[in-house]
């Protein structure tokens, strides 16, 4: 399946879902943690307002939801991006999960607005191209793409289910964004903050040294009073005293 390359299209970084977290208190807001394909697609349907079950089943009829997919003519990813396509669209890696259904949510984006929210003709577009579309006045006659459509329909009849796959931003992608991360982090974690963090954290720790001494000086402090008492108890039993003093017992 082939997508058309796309013209002045800015697909956000994986670091621009953490610009529009505003005032959320999670910290997986603001840094990049591990996400699920369920969650690319759900900030893919908020930032294009495509339809989260359009998008997922694109992908189920494009790779079967497999980041790693490449077809024989060199698509690649989740939503099978042609090169071409992916650079036109900023995508650095194709078969990074992210940037790769970000783009084909884009993409859907621009042919559901240019076919006045015709979902077929949409479907039609991305996978023959805008230009026989417009040529054939709706579905190209070609058999793939009657059946790409046909078959993404009937997805839509249910709710497409996503298997679950673990995604990491690339580390160089997430190199990238440590210095806007870091200004974030000062935002919300200011030195001063880091200077009272470091004077709490001593104080307990202080505490606690205490807390073992006392303890420790108990511990000795009862010892010594345990032997005290045990001498005490030998000292003043007759018969020991008579055998200090060389006595026999009677």
């Amino acid at each position: 399946m082939k997508v058309q390359a796309i013209q002045n299209q800015n697909v956000p970084s994986a670091g621009g879902a953490a610009g529009t977290a505003g005032a959320n208190a999670d910290f997986s807001s603001y840094l990049h943690t591990p996400s699920s394909l369920e969650d690319i697609f759900k900030e893919a349907s908020q930032v294009y307002g495509v339809s989260e079950n359009l998008l997922k089943a694109v992908a189920k009829a494009e790779s079967d939801f497999d980041p790693n997919a490449t077809s024989r003519c060199g698509a690649m990813g989740v939503m099978q991006l042609m090169p071409a396509t992916a650079r036109s669209l900023g995508v650095t890696d194709g078969y990074d999960p992210y940037q790769n259904i970000m783009g084909g949510a884009k993409y859907l984006s621009e042919m559901l607005s240019r076919y006045d929210g015709n979902v077929s003709l949409a479907l039609a577009a991305y996978n023959a191209g805008c230009n026989n579309v417009d040529k054939y006045g709706g579905i190209p006659p070609f058999k793939e793409t009657q059946n790409y459509v046909a078959k993404i329909n009937g997805f839509l009849e249910h709710s497409v289910e996503v298997p679950y796959v673990a995604y990491n931003a690339p580390a160089e992608e997430a190199a990238h964004d440590d210095a806007y991360y870091q200004s974030v982090l000062d935002e919300i974690f200011s030195y001063a903050d880091y200077i009272r963090f470091l004077e709490l954290y001593l104080d307990m720790q202080n505490l606690e040294e205490e807390r073992a001494r006392k303890e420790e000086e108990r511990q000795q402090q009862s010892n010594t009073n345990s032997s005290s008492f045990s001498y005490q108890e030998i000292r003043y039993n007759p018969a020991v005293m008579n055998l200090l003093n060389g006595s026999e017992v009677v």
